[in-house]
C-alpha cells in the first residue's frame, strides 16, 4: 500500500507529518509513503529514519495552499502543491490514499476538481469521528456544505453508513438526522423534506436525533447540513475544554480536591484519552473517488500517524466501493 502525504500542511509541518509518517512505517512493514513538500525542510527530520528510509519516496512540491487564500484558486493555480499532486496521484493510481493537515478548503476543492467525485455523489462531505461515551459516532457533514438539499443529506447517510461499516466495523450502523425534536413533523423545511427520503434509503435510519442526544449513543452516524455540523463540532470542542478546565481548577482549589485528584488521576487519564482527537487522527473526506483523510491542523506526530492508520482502514475496508454501491442503490430507489 502506497500513501501520499502532504508534508507541508498543518501548524507543525513538516516535523509532524514527517515524524508521523516514520511512526506509521515502523508500525506497518508493508506500507510505503510518498512525502511531498519542500525537500530541504523535510530531509532533516529523516536523519533518524534509516530503518524505514527505503520505503519513503521524496517528491518536490514547493508550493503551499494556505488558509488565507481561495481554496479553489489555490487548487487551480498552485499545480506544484502537495494537495494538487497528491489528488492527481490518487486519481491516476500512483497512490492508494492521501493525508493532509493543511487547508481544509484546499483538500475539499482538490478532492472535487482534481480527484473527482464518486459517480452519483452530489456533494462530498467531511465527517469526523467524535466520542459518545461508548465509542465514537460519525458527524456528517461538519462544514463542507453549509447549504444543503434533502438529497445531499440522504447521500451523507449512505456515505456515513459505508464508513462505519468499512472502518469502524459496525455491521448495521444506525443513521440519525439532527433535528429540534424527535417527531417526523418537526423541524425546518430541509429536515421535514429529508425525513421521508431517508426512510426509503438503503441504510438503518433511526429517525430524528435532538442535539442533547447526539452524544447519548442514539445513532452511529449523525447526519446534518455543514452549517449545523460545524456548530455542533466546535461547541463540543469548546465544551470539552471548558469542563476539563473547571474540573482541574476545582481539584486544585483545596487540599481535599488535591487528594481526590491524586486518587482519580488514572480515571482522568482514561477520560482524556477518550476525548483526545489525536487518537482518531482526522476526518475522512467522503464522496470523492479515493481514500482521503484531513488531519487536524494542530496534529502532532502521533496524531498524524493515527490519520495514516485511518486512511489505511478506509482502503482495506473498501469504503469508496461501498459508497459507490450505496449511492447507486439509493438512486435506483429514488427513481422508483
Amino acid at each position: 500500500m502506497r500513501l501520499f502525504i502532504d508534508a507541508m500542511g498543518g501548524d507543525l509541518a513538516p516535523e509532524a507529518p514527517v515524524l508521523g509518517s516514520v511512526e506509521a512505517l515502523r508500525n506497518d512493514p508493508a506500507l510505503e509513503i510518498i512525502l511531498a513538500g519542500d525537500l530541504a525542510q523535510i530531509e532533516p527530520f529523516l536523519a533518524d529514519a534509516a530503518d524505514v528510509r527505503n520505503r519513503i519516496t521524496l517528491l518536490s512540491a514547493p508550493e503551499v495552499i494556505t488558509n488565507h487564500e481561495s481554496p479553489v484558486m489555490g487548487v487551480r493555480t498552485k499545480k506544484e502543491s502537495a494537495t494538487v499532486k497528491g489528488m492527481l496521484a490518487l486519481r491516476d493510481g500512483e497512490a492508494d490514499g492521501f493525508v493532509s493537515a493543511g487547508s481544509t478548503g484546499a483538500v475539499l476543492a482538490g478532492g472535487m476538481f482534481r480527484l473527482g467525485r464518486i459517480p452519483g455523489v452530489e456533494r462530498p462531505a467531511i465527517a469526523p469521528l467524535l466520542p459518545n461515551g461508548k465509542g465514537h459516532f460519525l458527524l456528517i457533514d461538519c462544514g463542507a456544505n453549509v447549504d444543503c438539499k434533502p438529497d445531499y443529506l440522504v447521500q451523507f447517510g449512505v456515505m456515513g453508513d459505508a464508513y462505519m461499516k468499512g472502518v469502524v466495523g459496525i455491521e448495521n450502523p444506525r443513521v440519525g438526522l439532527v433535528n429540534i425534536g424527535a417527531e417526523a413533523e418537526k423541524g425546518n423545511a430541509l429536515v421535514k423534506e429529508t425525513y421521508p427520503k431517508m426512510e426509503k434509503a438503503p441504510y438503518n435510519f433511526v429517525g430524528n436525533v435532538e442535539a442533547r442526544d447526539i452524544t447519548a449513543d442514539q445513532a452511529d452516524v449523525i447526519v446534518c447540513d455543514g452549517f449545523s455540523g460545524n456548530l455542533i463540532l466546535k461547541f463540543m470542542e469548546g465544551l470539552a475544554g471548558t469542563l476539563m478546565g473547571i474540573i482541574k481548577g476545582e481539584m486544585m482549589a483545596d487540599t481535599r480536591g488535591k487528594i481526590a485528584g491524586l486518587i482519580g488521576k488514572p480515571a482522568f487519564r482514561r477520560v482524556k484519552k477518550i476525548m483526545d482527537y489525536t487518537e482518531v487522527g482526522g476526518a475522512p473526506l467522503l464522496g470523492v473517488n479515493g481514500a482521503v483523510v484531513k488531519a487536524h491542523g494542530s496534529s502532532n506526530a502521533h496524531a498524524f500517524a493515527c490519520a495514516i492508520t485511518q486512511v489505511k482502514k478506509m482502503i482495506d475496508g473498501k469504503v469508496v466501493d461501498i459508497i459507490a454501491k450505496g449511492i447507486a442503490e439509493q438512486t435506483a430507489n429514488a427513481a422508483e
